[in-house]
């Protein structure tokens, strides 16, 4: 289906989803007096048509329909990495905890009581816009960047977001795209303090690839921000030779050293005996211009975690 001709510039685009003509007069109306560019679906499968055709800023969503509900319409624009990033608001009668739970689960981030009052939707629409236009700026400058980063919400484990070299990894270590973060990372996610201070990175580790998560932050709305990176034996190798000037034997130490293995360890790994890998660290020390193993270690180490080399 076609995209939609609107006017995108001037005006931020609400789809309003309820099958009651006059839920949508009302609700129509204060948007639209308030600046907003306004659709309107009346049940669910016309919703998710219109969402995937006009991508709008923010969804305003009946949670009771008949046929397909709200949660299940919320869930399928979730599910769709085109329309995953669009707030949700449910508009809903029911205030039981059970229901407002499975709003969340869902994939919303928000809930108004029916009857609706008009002022509340439209300060709430304000505050889901301004926090989701931040998010697509810090998200724009991380793809511009070549940054590894996912959003996920906490109480759902879902992915929210992501840049694409941070699907692509996760493609490689998990076998495949996921809509909610894989077990490991949900686990590891489950033990960290509710500020994320002091959470040790997580290490997924596959053959000689490693891939590192860190916790960034958290955004207004709750979601956590992960970083990740992906180290190699070969590539941090390579590295080292270039940012130290050794050769490819010293580098190989140099590494392993900064693995934290012993002069025996190494020499296992590489071949070589304990006596030839402590020649090797004489030469590295007297490159390096440090007297210890531990002081060599730690230059590899902030060399190593600093990234690429720029051209």
């Amino acid at each position: 289906m076609p995209p939609l001709n609107l006017d995108r510039t001037s005006a931020d685009l609400v789809l309003i989803v309820d099958d009651v003509p006059d839920n949508l007069s009302v609700l129509h109306d204060a948007l639209d007096e308030s600046g907003f560019t306004v659709l309107v679906a009346i049940n669910g499968e016309s919703a998710l048509a219109r969402a995937r055709q006009s991508l709008p800023d923010i969804i305003l969503l009946d949670a009771m329909m008949p046929g397909m509900d709200g949660f299940e319409v919320a869930r399928r624009l979730k599910a769709d990495f085109s329309t995953r990033h669009i707030p949700i608001i449910f508009m809903t009668g029911l205030t039981e905890t059970e229901h407002v739970v499975a709003a969340f689960n869902a994939g919303g981030a928000d809930y108004v009581t029916k009857p609706v009052r008009t002022g509340e939707v439209i300060a709430r629409v304000h505050s889901h816009l301004a926090s989701a236009r931040q998010m697509k700026q810090a998200r724009s400058a991380l793809d511009a960047f070549g940054q590894a980063t996912i959003a996920v919400r906490p109480e759902s484990g879902r992915i929210t977001w992501q840049t694409p070299l941070a699907r692509r990894l996760l493609a490689s270590y998990f076998d495949g795209e996921y809509e909610h973060a894989p077990s490991a990372i949900l686990n590891w996610l489950s033990t960290s303090s509710p500020s994320g201070t002091n959470a040790l990175p997580l290490n997924i580790v596959r053959e000689s690839r490693r891939l590192i998560l860190t916790l960034h932050d958290q955004t207004a709305d709750g979601e956590w921000l992960l970083v990740l990176r992906e180290e190699n034996d070969a590539a941090q190798i390579e590295t080292l030779i270039a940012s130290f000037g050794l050769t490819r034997k010293e580098a190989e130490v140099l590494y392993w050293v900064s693995r934290g293995k012993t002069s025996p360890d190494i020499g296992e790994i590489l071949g070589s005996s304990p006596r030839t890998v402590n020649k090797h660290l004489e030469h590295i020390y007297e490159k390096l211009g440090v007297e210890t193993r531990t002081a060599a270690a730690n230059l590899a180490l902030n060399r190593l975690h600093a990234g690429p080399l720029q051209e």
